[in-house]
């Protein structure tokens, strides 16, 4: 047996040196660490504070409200409400598996492919799925709980009058930005300014504290418009039916108010419905009355008389003569409908006869005649604050041949806008003062501008009420219990340079003759029903909105009852431009 003290030592002593450089290394390293620690949470806490930010929190976007668009008795026309937008966090939504996706695609009505596709190209932290999806689909998303997918609030327009005012209205984008109409011409005054708030996220990528508003979100400013709703359904009813009837291309109509300018309705076809686009097309777009031209033809005879009368070569009661019912200018020869012998200048409107519309504009220096209608309007825009406003053409007297200036007096050679011809129209109605248009209700309406003398207005006035009895081409435009005046026009369309036989029928006048209140003017374009004219076409259109707008404004009658009397069959007076 061997002694204890033979049995080797399982301790190992370090040597000194050793120990001590072991211990420095460890203490050296501990004082790096706090040291950096310090450093960090001291000195330099922006990194940690950032990459924390960047994993828990975002700033988000908190949207205006867009104000809303009424008309002038504050009834809706244009409203926001609140959807959500369905979003991802591509990092987080790229480790959801199959059934996940799948489950997310059912509920968004999405190829599940097409999400796995978005999702991969997306290129920042945030990518939307779906925009302005409804309060009940947006809980079914929620439901699922994925990670990475969110809501983000948002607002849908509304317009609850539909097609009906969409082409004065107009429509905003999935931005809610304007797109057409009021929409986009007021865009800066209904879109406020949105607003941001920075929040904490959870893993899922929901909201689960707030942090802090940056910016609070100014709302969208409401815009009261000068349309009257009652007034604007009458005239689309009115011209609807009348499109329909003659089987038209389309059609416009448009309603003043005399006293101050405002648009009490404007109303296109075809149109569109601005809560459903996903079909409309840019021709359903098109404001008519507002951008398309066309040549107004007889429409036009007024402005060429009054401006014979008010340059002194004419009055009511001179005779012209039209027989035989042509006259030829160079080449060119023009011709009246029907031929109606030695007729005075009341009757040359009252029958609409070319020859003698022409005969009165060949009386007129070139400047003088081309200052009149220019003086109304023509070849100006209206400036009434729509994007996208034409404005006609009416060109320089210095380059007319005497046909252009022949042609000019029944409507030919020149283009117009409809809103252009209502507006027009005005002068004749308020003893020759022309108001500035408006489509927002006004509190105090801009003053008028003289454009011929009182008696010239009185006088014309007198002349249109005369078109619209028997004898003339418009008996059709009257209206039981008021006295009206107007004018038709029956004008070819041009077509690569050329007149064919199709046509615009149009009819503008004014109600109530006594103490005009309301204009209104009515264009179809190209009847084909197997009648043109615009006295059987437009004038019925007139008839009908006058009648139904001077009851809703609570106009006072000027005529009794029964004093609509319509010419015997077969015996109406016609007119071709």
């Amino acid at each position: 047996m061997r002694a204890a003290s033979s049995v080797p030592s399982a301790h190992v002593r370090l040597p000194r040196a050793r120990a001590w450089l072991v211990l420095g290394l460890l203490l050296a390293g501990f004082l790096v660490m706090v040291g950096r620690a310090v450093y960090l949470q001291g000195f330099n806490d922006d990194f940690l504070q950032a990459r924390g930010e960047a994993r828990f929190t975002r700033v988000i976007d908190i949207p205006a409200n867009r104000g809303i668009v009424t008309d002038r008795e504050g009834e809706p026309l244009a409203i926001s409400t609140p959807v959500e937008g369905v979003a991802v966090i591509p990092g987080d939504v790229r480790k959801l598996d199959d059934a996940q996706i799948a489950a997310l695609a059912r509920v968004l009505g999405m190829n599940a492919s097409a999400i796995r596709t978005r999702i991969d190209e997306a290129r920042g932290d945030f990518v939307y799925l779906r925009r302005q999806v409804p309060p009940d689909q947006a809980a079914r998303v929620l439901a699922l709980r994925l990670p990475g997918v969110l809501l983000r609030r948002e607002y849908r327009r509304y317009y609850p009058a539909g097609e009906v005012t969409a082409h004065l209205v107009g429509f905003t984008d999935v931005d809610d930005r304007g797109q057409e109409g009021v929409e986009l011409a007021y865009q800066d005054w209904l879109a406020g300014k949105p607003g941001s708030r920075r929040v904490i996220r959870d893993r899922r990528g929901q909201i689960v504290e707030d942090i802090e508003s940056l910016r609070v979100p100014q709302q969208g400013r409401d815009l009261a418009l000068s349309i009257d709703r009652k007034v604007q359904y009458l005239a689309f009813r009115e011209l609807k039916s009348a499109v329909t009837t003659h089987r038209a291309r389309g059609g416009s109509a448009v309603v003043l108010d005399v006293h101050t300018g405002e648009v009490l309705a404007l109303v296109n076809l075809p149109t569109y419905n601005p809560n459903n686009r996903e079909k409309v097309t840019g021709q359903q777009t098109r404001n008519r009355a507002i951008i398309d031209l066309y040549e107004p033809g007889s429409t036009m005879k007024a402005f060429t008389i009054a401006a014979g009368i008010e340059a002194g070569v004419v009055r009511p009661e001179t005779m012209i003569q039209t027989a035989p019912g042509s006259i030829t200018i160079g080449p060119n020869t023009i011709r009246d409908t029907s031929a109606h012998g030695l007729i005075n200048v009341t009757q040359v409107l009252q029958k609409s006869s070319n020859v003698g519309s022409v005969k009165i504009a060949m009386m007129l220096p070139a400047d003088r005649f081309w200052q009149a209608l220019s003086d109304v309007g023509f070849g100006a825009p209206t400036r009434i604050g729509f994007p996208g406003e034409a404005h006609g053409r009416l060109r320089s007297p210095r380059n007319w041949r005497p046909i252009e200036q022949a042609t000019m007096s029944y409507g030919h050679g020149l283009s117009v806008t409809l809103l252009q011809m209502a507006r027009a129209y005005i002068a004749f109605a308020t003893d020759g003062e022309m108001r500035p248009l408006s489509i927002v209700r006004n509190d105090a309406p801009a003053p008028g501008v003289r454009v011929m003398s009182a008696d010239t207005a009185q006088t014309v006035r007198r002349m249109l009420e005369l078109a619209t009895q028997a004898g003339g081409t418009a008996p059709r435009a009257q209206v039981a219990g008021y006295r009206v005046g107007g004018k038709t026009g029956t004008a070819h369309k041009v077509e690569n340079g050329v007149y064919v036989n199709r046509y615009v029928a149009s009819f503008i006048g004014l109600a109530p003759v006594s103490a005009p209140r309301i204009v209104v003017a009515v264009m179809i374009d190209e009847p084909s029903a197997g009648q043109h004219y615009g006295g059987q076409v437009a004038a019925p259109v007139f008839s009908q909105i006058v009648a139904g707008a001077l009851r809703m404004l609570g106009v006072a009658h000027d005529a009794p009852s029964n004093n609509v009397v319509l010419p015997a069959p077969g015996s109406e007076v016609k007119e071709e431009v």
